[in-house]
């Protein structure tokens, strides 16, 4: 059977990106590939099925097929919400005007 060359990136903490390549069955799953990365020892154990995984920049399902070239990337939940990050730097401007 044909193989596919895929590339895997994640993160584990801010500026800290991991990326490595996948040589893998043409079929092969996103979770085929999680699988992979975890049996060569990239990863210590697969995302949770809560976490975000995707496809060059697209949240995918698990069972979704890859295709050679694809990059497969791990998101990492977000630590603030966006939304409330903005309110807090609007409310520190508007005070930081105030004193001037």
């Amino acid at each position: 059977m044909a193989t596919i060359d895929v590339t895997l990136v994640w993160s584990n903490g801010p500026r800290h990106v991991q990326q490595h390549m996948l040589t893998l069955q043409e079929g092969a799953t996103l979770d085929q590939a999680l699988h992979a990365a975890v049996a060569a020892g990239w990863l210590a154990a697969l995302p949770p099925a809560e976490a975000r995984v995707g496809v060059w920049g697209r949240v995918r399902p698990r069972d979704t097929l890859l295709r050679a070239q694809d990059r497969i990337e791990i998101y990492r939940p977000l630590r603030v919400d966006p939304k409330e990050a903005r309110r807090q730097r609007a409310k520190t401007a508007r005070a930081r005007g105030k004193k001037s």
